[in-house]
């Protein structure tokens, strides 16, 4: 199940909210939410809920035996056991038949290779529930003692299968106690109804302009077009992503949770170091906190540190050799900027940073969007004027015309309008506060219609980070 679908517009995520709220005691509340957020993770492939289930139970033990054992060896073994079932589960689903397939090539021998299904958000739940043996181990949060309380932290629906990575100490206090107020209430729906938004208005149409220029005949693409379909994939994919952490970070604040902004305008960034601050923030200060600096950050191997970082990076999106080259590719970048790039932008007037910052981007999500790699080698030739394709064509022309107010509003609100509106909101009187908080109820209404009626003729509607 996704959240811009129908059923849980309009049968699912009442329910839950009915019977959760009508719901006074605690426990029976907890329950509530396991229980919806295990139909939802079912509702599609019911077989991998034994899986999330052997995650949970297996790093709920780990956590008592690090803290029952802190400071002795029974305490370090929990540690590695996590990391070893926690990855080597992840390895045999999403990797064994990406490493079989290279053997066989490399050695020419002639290996089966596994066919496993993805299970969905397995690369979200199994870092967070790494994340939670490693800080318990570190002695930053307590291990939880209560099984369903700790089942309710992983299998939580909204943050689940694509996001954002919500570490145990981010939610241990609201999952011990959690009330939700009207503010809690209020700016949750509309921080759900502005992701759905993104997701419904935005990202699925780009991902339909996407296909037309980039699935097809790409000898028949312009110079022009090639760009064009690979800026589509960049607004898809932002506004993909960004809307579904918005629709999670929203139904967390409707049950009481807080979870981690994901993203922060990465668009409006004047470098790559910068951009990654910005993008999917929550997996960037995983890597930064439980891989770059455990070996050596920038006190010791920092060049090697930033190499494995981004090696991991890459091939935590997907098991394709195009996603360890986008990787590198970003390790490379980050690596010149350290040296003495950083220092340069710096000096130039911020446009010139600004394009750098995007040029990069754009070019590093052509690499992301193509995993063959032949294909992707044509596509570049064609974007840089390799491959004698035409500059222009008269096709795009017409796209252009027949989608020009869309386009602009599309990279409008890849700047803070609605940040900038928001803290002008918060600093008014409380009475004119309460107007502009119905003049957000009549807009998330409105989205909500919108977003039903391109719901109800859409057929095209993926989530991109799903297969991640």
């Amino acid at each position: 199940m996704v959240f811009a679908n129908l059923i849980f517009l309009y049968i699912f995520l009442p329910m839950n909210l009915l019977l959760y709220f009508v719901t006074k005691n605690k426990a029976w509340r907890n329950a509530v939410l396991i229980a919806f957020s295990l139909f939802f993770y079912a509702w599609g492939e019911p077989v991998w809920i034994t899986l999330l289930l052997f995650s949970a139970i297996i790093d709920y033990c780990h956590g008592r035996i690090i803290e029952g054992h802190r400071g002795q060896w029974q305490a370090k073994a929990a540690v590695a056991s996590s990391l070893i079932l926690n990855l080597g589960l992840l390895a045999t689903f999403k990797y064994s038949g990406f490493i079989v397939e290279n053997i066989n090539a490399l050695l020419g021998t002639g290996f089966g290779v596994p066919s496993f299904g993805l299970p969905i958000g397995i690369s979200f739940y199994t870092f967070q529930t790494i994340s939670y043996t490693i800080d318990v181990y570190r002695g930053e949060v307590a291990a939880q003692k209560n099984f369903s309380k700790f089942l309710m932290y992983v299998s939580s629906y909204h943050q689940l299968v694509a996001g954002p990575i919500v570490r145990y100490s981010d939610v241990a206090r609201e999952i011990e106690d959690r009330q939700t107020t009207a503010k809690d209430f209020s700016e949750g729906i509309t921080k759900f109804c502005i992701g759905l938004a993104k997701k419904v208005m935005v990202a699925n149409v780009a991902g339909q302009m996407v296909s037309r220029y980039l699935d097809g005949d790409l000898t028949k693409l312009s110079v022009a077009g090639a760009w064009f379909g690979v800026l589509m994939f960049s607004i898809q994919l932002y506004y993909d992503f960004s809307g579904y952490s918005d629709m999670a970070i929203g139904l967390g604040r409707i049950f009481g949770f807080h979870y981690p902004t994901n993203f922060n305008y990465p668009y409006i960034s004047k470098s790559v170091t910068e951009f990654w601050r910005r993008w999917h923030m929550t997996l960037g200060s995983f890597f930064r906190d439980y891989v770059y600096i455990p070996l050596g950050g920038n006190r010791k191997h920092q060049w090697l540190n930033i190499a494995v970082v981004w090696f991991l990076t890459g091939l935590w999106h997907g098991a394709s050799w195009n996603f360890i080259l986008w990787g590198v590719y970003y390790g490379v970048l980050l690596m010149i900027e350290k040296l003495f790039l950083l220092k340069w932008l710096k000096k130039i007037p911020a446009v010139f940073a600004h394009a750098y910052a995007l040029l990069a981007a754009v070019v590093g999500w052509a690499i992301f969007y193509v995993t063959d790699m032949e294909r992707l080698g044509y596509l570049l030739s064609v974007m840089f004027g390799f491959s004698g394709a035409a500059l222009g064509d008269l096709q795009l022309t017409i796209t252009l015309q027949n989608n020009m107010f869309w386009l602009i509003a599309a990279v409008v609100f890849c700047v803070p309008i609605t940040q900038w509106i928001k803290e002008r909101v918060n600093a008014l009187p409380d009475d004119k506060q309460a107007l502009c908080h119905s003049c957000a109820a009549v807009m998330n209404a409105g989205i909500l219609f919108l977003c039903t009626a391109m719901l109800v003729g859409q057929s095209y509607n993926p989530f991109l980070y799903f297969r991640f």
